[in-house]
């Protein structure tokens, strides 16, 4: 293969994977009744890059799934918490699915 055509496999590869929704899950400490959690999640929902929340107090678990193509900068997801009086200890990017996450929460409650 030529070195353009590997150059633009390459660039198309990149794209797609970036084009594809990300899933954001987060460790909030401080939330302690369901009115944090409700709080939480309307914020995160003003976002117009947000698709989709998950809350669990238990785990301390805070889980956004953004639409495609679209981003929540790890700056502006720590700003919008903290400034709500909850701390965040971890911010990662998963490929696990909303359904998945939902899942697990299932499976931790029985």
């Amino acid at each position: 293969m030529k070195p353009t055509s590997l150059l633009i496999a390459a660039a198309l590869l990149a794209s797609s994977l970036t084009a594809q929704a990300s899933t954001i899950e987060m460790k909030v400490y401080g939330m302690v009744c369901g009115f944090c959690a409700q709080g939480i999640e309307k914020s995160l929902r003003n976002n117009p890059a947000t698709a989709d929340v998950v809350v669990n107090l238990e785990n301390k678990l805070v889980v956004v799934s953004t639409h495609d193509g679209k981003d929540i900068a790890d700056d502006e997801l720590r700003k919008l918490i903290t400034s709500a009086g909850y701390d965040v200890k971890e911010i990662a990017r998963t490929q696990r699915t909303m359904s998945e996450v939902r899942g697990q929460i299932l499976q931790a409650k029985e």
